[in-house]
């Protein structure tokens, strides 16, 4: 990430809003400095926390804990899929993602699959947070694809896969 300094919202996405976990933080020279901390309600909506949190015009980071996307491979299975027909995909090719196979190459933890249950309906709660998060301030929020953060974007994260990678303890 180029920028000098870098708000990041970090939030640890949930189905009930209640149990959302939230921070905030500014990376400034490297070093990373948290001034809040606190768990999701309804009231006031989350959204509206998180864009006020985001300063204008300036590079920032949303940091989601839960997956933003399914396998592609999944989409195409489904899309031609028959009720009562075999699904003849490998089962971790159709629900893993690729940035899932990397992590588990990389540090050995392997994240949860984008289908399963409980992640896929929080992955489903995080996307109508970031859509509504886009909606509270008026503004795109896209996805990061290249490390060099120069706007407002989000990306997905993995916080065991991180704290695996820099030999700290989950």
């Amino acid at each position: 990430m180029n920028p000098d300094r870098l708000t990041i919202v970090g939030i640890d996405c949930a189905t009930d809003p209640r149990s959302v976990g939230l921070a905030l933080g500014v990376l400034d020279a490297g070093q990373l400095h948290i001034s809040h901390a606190e768990l999701g309600s309804s009231s006031p909506e989350i959204a509206t926390c998180i864009a006020q949190w985001l300063p204008p015009s300036t590079p920032a980071l949303i940091a989601l804990d839960a997956p933003l996307g399914w396998p592609e491979p999944l989409g195409r299975t489904l899309a031609t899929h028959q009720a009562g027909d075999p699904v003849t995909r490998e089962a971790n090719l159709l629900f893993r993602q690729a940035t899932d196979r990397y992590i588990k190459a990389q540090t050995g933890k392997q994240p949860l699959d984008v289908c399963a249950d409980s992640i896929a309906r929080t992955a489903v709660a995080a996307l109508t947070l970031l859509d509504r998060t886009r909606a509270a301030p008026g503004q795109a929020i896209p996805l990061a694809w290249s490390p060099d953060v120069t706007t407002l974007s989000a990306i997905e994260v993995y916080p065991v896969g991180t704290l695996t990678a820099h030999g700290l303890p989950s």
